[in-house]
């Protein structure tokens, strides 16, 4: 790992973050010097992440996104290791079923809600009341390109997404003025959760995006990075839609 820079005295809880979008916004914010708190399922998984990351800037809590225990867990173990709680990325999801909406099972709806949307509102909760309510900060939430537009087979995820856009500009209604509250509608980045989506057809799935690539995690940490600097202190209520141009082609053909 590249020599980080000096702390900015920011803090920030990445949900979801041992791998994917999550570990690259987590990336992100590290580089410019911000302390981060990364969560995710896999406790030895997220122990690399962190050494990857460098232990000395990051800490990571294992658990469930919807698990009420793990949200208090994660948000106090931040605060207790930093002080401060400035930033929450809400990127934690899951998209457990592939197919018509008309056959899914409604428990299976039910988990995908609960993990993609509950799970978000439940952090945002606690940041709240920990720190930024009185100090300020931002939440982006990682929504999805599926949550503007019906996307085959994978209607319950976008549905999830949709709500998730909604609740955001529902928590920067209610949030404003001192945090600002956006999200973030990615098309298809090239992770382990998207693998179905391109997996041995990577060539024919960027050939519809204009500017030639699916994305990375990186293009996504960006995102949040500038969603939580100074940069972007006029902004809230948004969702950024980070897709390689895809929507461009929305009505061609």
């Amino acid at each position: 790992m590249t020599e980080l820079p000096e702390p900015s005295g920011k803090v920030a809880l990445v949900t979801g973050a041992s791998r994917g979008i999550g570990y690259g916004v987590a990336e992100a914010l590290v580089a410019r010097g911000d302390r981060v708190c990364i969560t995710g399922r896999n406790e030895d998984a997220l122990k690399e992440a962190v050494e990857r990351l460098g232990a000395d800037r990051v800490i990571g809590v294992a658990g469930k996104a919807h698990d009420l225990a793990h949200q208090s867990e994660a948000v106090g173990c931040t605060m207790d290791a930093f002080g401060r709680l400035d930033f929450l990325v809400n990127n934690a999801g899951t998209n457990p079923v592939f197919g018509p909406i008309a056959d899914l099972d409604l428990d299976v709806a039910r988990k995908v809600f609960e993990t993609n949307v509950v799970s978000a509102l439940g952090l945002a909760q606690k940041t709240w009341h920990a720190w930024q309510k009185d100090n300020g900060g931002a939440i982006v939430n990682i929504a999805s390109i599926a949550g503007l537009a019906p996307s085959p087979f994978i209607g319950a995820y976008g549905v999830s997404k949709a709500a998730m856009i909604n609740l955001t500009q529902q928590l920067a209604h209610e949030f404003a003025p001192k945090v600002r509250v956006n999200a973030i509608a990615p098309a298809v980045v090239k992770t382990k959760f998207a693998q179905a989506l391109y997996e041995g057809r990577e060539t024919e799935a960027a050939a519809s995006y204009p500017l030639g690539r699916l994305g990375v995690p990186a293009d996504i940490g960006g995102a949040a990075a500038f969603l939580t600097s100074t940069q972007s202190d006029w902004v809230t209520g948004q969702t950024l839609v980070v897709d390689g141009g895809l929507f461009l082609n929305a009505g061609v053909g």
